[in-house]
């Protein structure tokens, strides 16, 4: 693809990037061949990939059982991978698209790479009835940590702030 067939090209006034449907699906259609054939390599049914100025960047496939990681969905592994060949923690400009809506973890690792966009194909109702966990953790999320089975306790010792001291007194800090 070419950087003319962008599908985020921003408009002249400067407001929500212009979508191209047909680029949009043709992306789509490569997050799905790679779920599918991940299935088919004995791995999850996820497939992700980066595209910056409409060229591909990575691709990431779910590594989780293979790699024995909880963290290695497609949009991480593709997150991860995207990093590195741009060398920078920062995919602004970058749209992740991805075979089913991201799950939490996902969309968190999506905002902390700022990418400008996320296109998914499948929802997470799709992937409920495939047996994965993802409505489960979006309403999880809605409900009030004091239900939660997983308990999450704040314990605050004098020294909790430390580390953010000394990072607000490192002088050749990277922000982020």
């Amino acid at each position: 693809m070419s950087a003319a067939e962008t599908p985020t090209a921003p408009d002249t006034a400067g407001s929500a990037p212009v979508v191209d449907a047909a680029v949009d699906a043709r992306w789509l259609a490569r997050t799905i061949e790679l779920a599918v054939a991940n299935v088919a390599a004995g791995g999850g049914p996820f497939g992700a990939l980066i595209v910056r100025d409409g060229e591909l960047v990575a691709e990431g496939q779910n590594r989780v059982t293979a790699n024995l990681d909880p963290t290695a969905h497609a949009e991480v592994v593709a997150i991860r991978a995207a990093c590195q060949v741009v060398g920078d923690f920062s995919l602004a400009g970058a749209t992740l698209y991805t075979s089913c809506e991201p799950c939490p973890l996902c969309l968190a690792a999506a905002l902390w790479a700022r990418v400008d966009r996320v296109v998914y194909a499948a929802d997470r109702h799709d992937a409920a009835r495939g047996g994965f966990d993802d409505l489960e953790f979006y309403e999880l999320f809605g409900r009030d940590r004091s239900t939660w089975e997983l308990p999450v306790d704040a314990v605050r010792p004098g020294d909790a702030s430390a580390p953010f001291d000394a990072w607000l007194a490192h002088d050749h800090r990277t922000d982020y």
